[in-house]
């Protein structure tokens, strides 16, 4: 079993020869570095599977692949062994909060965008979130069942950070996004992700296993074994969540999503619960803690003209017999001041009560800042 520190070590000397500052940055200036083939102003051919449309056979074709803008001015490429994607990003001034660092919210949105951007560097998602021809044609899309966040630290504005991320197959009825996030100015590993997708029939809603024809298509840039951003036992990533029991201890009641919140599929983004359920957090923990993990296991689609509340309650632990308590080392005024604090969220439609997602989020106090 890996701990924390020892995973950050060996994945800080793994990618020691592909340091982001000695690639990024000399002395005087700011560069963009050479993308490869991506970079060029012509088209570009590529060889690859393609399945045939009369016949589902794969076979070997030329095809032609012409880079756009967004390519070019993009600080992002796969891996030499094609099986992975890497791209940095600036904080910008208004991806900061409170904290003056990236908040949570930022985090997640670079996890979406690199996910995307993987996606269209391989020829899918074209004009949806890493949906594939086959998908399009069919009227399928993504949509996340689960989504874990373990953040180490968070970079503050101006800092530039690479996120590497990668896909696979999760059983046979959904796929997998891990992503790794490093500072490019000292290679460390400041966070991990992971996800599970499942897939949607855009038209019925309804959730449907994935066609074979689409594994074939997604397999070409599957890692050949399996790879996990969290490959410790009893991680996080694989804690379930249990339902947070009425009464809550805080709520936030009556929110509603706004046009900006929608997204391409056209219905709430993921994204948007996270700020949902980070608005009944109480407010003595958000001055004196910082978001450490967050997992967030989405059960049902919001639409625009729902009205939505934000339940949550500190996390029942177990004493030494068993039994659960609620107070003692999680919530209670007599608990040490510096352990970490755990709580259990809801969100839930406000009319008739039905669950939209369930959530579990962990604090750690706020580092001092120099």
């Amino acid at each position: 079993m890996l701990s924390r520190a020892t995973y950050q070590a060996n994945a800080a000397i793994t990618d020691h020869t592909h340091h982001c500052s000695n690639r990024f940055f000399n002395s005087n200036s700011i560069s963009i570095p050479h993308r490869k083939s991506f970079v060029s102003s012509t088209s570009v051919a590529r060889t690859g599977p393609v399945l045939a449309v009369a016949t589902n056979e794969t076979k070997n074709k030329q095809f032609t692949y012409e880079p756009s803008l967004a390519d070019r001015l993009r600080l992002g490429s796969m891996t030499d062994d094609g099986m992975s994607y890497k791209e940095k990003f600036i904080v910008r001034c208004y991806e900061v909060g409170i904290n003056k660092t990236a908040t949570v919210e930022t985090i997640a949105n670079l996890l979406q965008e690199v996910g995307c951007n993987h996606a269209q560097m391989v020829g899918f998602s074209t004009d949806g979130f890493a949906t594939t021809h086959t998908m399009r044609k069919l009227h399928l899309i993504w949509v996340t069942a689960r989504l874990y966040i373990e953040i180490y630290k968070y970079p503050a504005w101006s800092d530039v950070i690479e996120i590497e991320t990668w896909c696979q197959s999760e059983g046979r009825i959904g796929t997998r996004r891990d992503w790794i996030l490093r500072d490019c100015a000292t290679g460390d590993v400041i966070g991990r992700a992971t996800s599970k997708w499942l897939m949607m029939n855009q038209d019925t809603r309804r959730l449907q296993k994935v066609a074979d024809e689409v594994r074939d298509e997604l397999s070409t840039y599957f890692p050949k074994e399996l790879r996990l951003a969290f490959p410790e036992e009893n991680n996080g990533s694989l804690k379930k969540i249990a339902k947070l029991e009425d009464p809550a201890e805080y709520s936030k009641l009556g929110l509603v999503p706004r046009r900006a919140d929608l997204d391409m599929n056209q219905h709430v983004n993921n994204v948007t619960y996270i700020g949902w359920v980070l608005e009944s957090m109480p407010q003595e923990i958000i001055d004196t803690h910082e978001l450490e993990t967050i997992t967030i296991d989405y059960r049902r689609e919001c639409q625009q003209d729902d009205v939505v509340d934000s339940l949550t309650s500190y996390e029942p632990i177990e004493d030494a017999a068993g039994l659960e308590i609620h107070g003692a080392a999680n919530g209670s005024a007599t608990a040490p001041k510096d352990v970490n604090k755990s709580f259990l969220h809801l969100l839930r439609l406000s009319g008739d009560g039905l669950e939209i997602n369930r959530c579990r989020t962990e604090w750690r106090k706020k580092p001092a800042r120099i």
